[in-house]
């Protein structure tokens, strides 16, 4: 009974890819300078398994005798978001960058939004979320309009107060703005951003939810469902993917939760695939810069990764990895173009210096021949 486990560090980069420049993120390096600002931070663990023998500028543990296998992937699509990462690592690339709005969206679309829910928006300009609910929440709960925002990230997020607007609304809201952000306003993701408080208290709530356009093409989880595979996925996996491909999946609010619902999963007996999303280091830190807030929440991590290995069955292959980056000792808060970390772990692995790979579809290209499934996936096979 074979099983590839993917978990995703979201927002855990390695250092600048080559075109980093071209995105404004010269210098990125997420998991290095991490650690150089919290030089507590002990991910021995991850260390144990070859983290510190990663090629390039690395201030981790080295060891002599590594339990994995270990190496960085480059991005070969165009974009540094969530979606283009996570479907890169199920086996498809993009030729063009998702779009942005550094000037917020124009005008005829926003009118035909507006149209679409019968209300008027706020904002629309590029901002941080935890800030923008501070400076136009007050309005939002006068009015009941609802508050539009974006990032250096191809998103439409939308927040509203529980109280003014419910959860179950607000994803209808988001659902009537996805259908209509599509072709040359085609964003990555629409993002419900639930939040509660009073005036100079605002605060965000677990109740996120994304809205994503379906992938371009059938990915490693289409194939393997198609074949008789079950697919398991934890976390936003199902937001990402809308759904496709997924034969039983959790929506997580945490990474304490995101951990246990995949221990769950290892423990339980099928053939396929378990794909999780750990985004805390990414919703909670990485965007608000929050340098030791993301060192804790890799640190949980890796204190929980022996529970992981040990629930592990003999055939099971884990691969450690990230999307994207989102360095937090940068000035910027939003997410930057770096290596992916590659962690791959098995009782049938062995341990070697898996190098820079060209894309994080080796990823998907190894597990579809371990698991004998086949597709159109790119990559090379790491087996």
């Amino acid at each position: 009974m074979k099983r590839g486990i993917i978990i995703v560090l979201d927002a855990v980069g390695i250092g600048e890819l080559p075109d980093a420049a071209e995105y404004g993120d010269t210098g990125s390096n997420t998991l290095m300078h991490v650690k150089e600002q919290v030089p507590d931070l002990d991910l021995k663990n991850m260390c144990s398994l070859g983290l510190g023998l990663i090629e390039g500028y690395n201030v981790y543990e080295k060891t002599d005798e590594p339990k994995g296998a270990y190496g960085k992937m480059k991005e070969r699509s165009k974009g540094k978001d969530t979606t283009t990462g996570h479907w890169e690592i199920s086996g498809i690339h993009l030729d063009a960058p998702f779009p942005t709005y550094p000037n917020g969206f124009p005008a005829d679309v926003i009118e035909n939004f507006e149209k679409a829910i019968g209300r008027k928006i706020l904002g629309n300009y590029p901002a941080s979320g935890t800030v923008i609910i501070q400076e136009l929440g007050d309005e939002h709960v006068k009015t009941g309009y609802p508050i539009v925002y974006t990032s250096a990230d191809s998103v439409f997020q939308i927040a509203a107060h529980e109280d003014v607007i419910s959860v179950e609304e607000l994803y209808k809201i988001c659902e009537t703005a996805r259908e209509q952000l599509q072709g040359r306003h085609g964003v990555a993701r629409v993002i419900a951003r639930p939040f509660t408080g009073t005036s100079g208290n605002y605060q965000r709530t677990e109740r996120r939810k994304d809205f994503s356009l379906p992938p371009v093409a059938p990915t490693l989880l289409d194939y393997a469902k198609e074949q008789g595979k079950t697919v398991a996925c934890v976390g936003k996996i199902e937001d990402i993917f809308c759904n496709r491909g997924i034969t039983k999946s959790v929506h997580t609010h945490t990474n304490a939760e995101g951990i246990e619902q995949t221990i769950k999963y290892i423990n339980e007996n099928f053939e396929g695939l378990i794909f999780t999303n750990l985004v805390d280091t990414d919703m909670l830190y990485g965007h608000r810069n929050d340098v030791k807030g993301f060192a804790k929440s890799l640190q949980y991590f890796d204190d929980n990764l022996p529970r992981i290995l040990s629930a592990m069955k003999d055939e099971d292959i884990l691969f450690i990895t990230s999307d994207h980056g989102c360095d937090p000792t940068t000035p910027s808060t939003d997410h930057s173009r770096e290596h992916s970390l590659l962690l791959m772990y098995g009782k049938n692995i062995k341990p070697r210096n898996l190098g820079t790979r060209e894309t994080f579809s080796d990823i998907a290209k190894t597990i579809a021949e371990y698991l004998g499934i086949e597709g159109n996936i790119d990559g090379v096979s790491m087996l």
